[in-house]
């Protein structure tokens, strides 16, 4: 038996994680001289609501090894090895805990980069745990998921760019002269990093490029798993879109939100699709 431990940038839901028997290991957010474990203490409500009343930016960090060191204990107490899938190495240290922990563990545990984040993410860690209980071997499902991110897509645009600016992702002329002309930034994770893959001008034109583009990759890669994700904010917008692709060969995973660690960075009225081909 293979046991799935991922971390709480997956944005899975408590019932999810219940259900698909996965364990997700939670980052940290150091906001107003407290130290909250993400999705767990803090709300991206309260995070927005503690800005907004002046609180100091806060800052995200990965956890330890001895977390996961406790995290693949009590997993293998139930499992003969666990299947360790994390955000981006390129995003956060999270992964490199993951792997010095699994040091300890005598081949028991093996780590994979997920190279992305999110839902896109959190749908990796599910197709790890069915194919698990499925029956596949951790080779098979290392293979599989490794096709799997070759193909996986997420894009998302933020409603400002302040936050951005909070968090050192571009400078503050760059801010400024967005807000301005009203500039609507079309973001991706490639190769591993959050990039900028596009630019537009209004949240209509924004709108219009996210449905454009579930619509090209449904073209390119057939029947798609699509999952649709947003702050606080950004559900409105988020619903039209589910509505405009409605008609497309999707398998409509549902609507989550980002937890406090990618909105420290995203903002409010961020909004987004993580999308991989059902068949690979």
């Amino acid at each position: 038996m293979i046991a799935i431990v991922t971390d709480s940038t997956s944005d899975l839901t408590p019932e999810q994680q219940e259900q698909s028997s996965i364990v997700s290991v939670p980052l940290y957010v150091l906001f107003g001289g407290t130290m909250y474990r993400d999705g767990i203490d803090l709300s991206t409500a309260d995070l927005f609501r503690g800005l907004k009343e002046g609180k100091k930016t806060p800052s995200t960090s990965q956890p330890s090894p001895a977390e996961f060191a406790a995290a693949y204990q009590k997993a293998l107490e139930s499992a003969d090895e666990v299947l360790s899938v994390h955000i981006s190495g390129l995003l956060s240290g999270t992964v490199g805990s993951a792997r010095l922990a699994a040091q300890d563990f005598g081949g028991k545990v093996t780590v994979m980069d997920s190279h992305t984040t999110a839902m896109a993410l959190g749908m990796q860690a599910i197709r790890a745990s069915v194919r698990a209980r499925e029956g596949a071997g951790m080779a098979q499902i290392v293979a599989e998921l490794e096709r799997v991110q070759a193909q996986m897509g997420l894009r998302f645009t933020v409603d400002t760019l302040d936050f951005l600016r909070m968090n050192g992702r571009i400078g503050g002329a760059a801010a400024l002269l967005g807000g301005l002309l009203n500039i609507k930034p079309i973001l991706g994770v490639v190769g591993g990093r959050v990039e900028a893959v596009g630019r537009v001008r209004g949240a209509k034109k924004a709108q219009a490029e996210v449905v454009q583009y579930v619509r090209d990759y449904v073209g390119k890669h057939g029947r798609t798993r699509a999952v649709f994700i947003c702050t606080e904010g950004g559900e409105a917008t988020l619903e039209d879109i589910r509505q405009a692709v409605a008609g497309s060969d999707i398998e409509d995973f549902g609507l989550f939100h980002f937890g406090a660690v990618i909105a420290t960075h995203a903002g409010p009225g961020t909004y987004g699709v993580g999308l991989e081909p059902i068949s690979v």
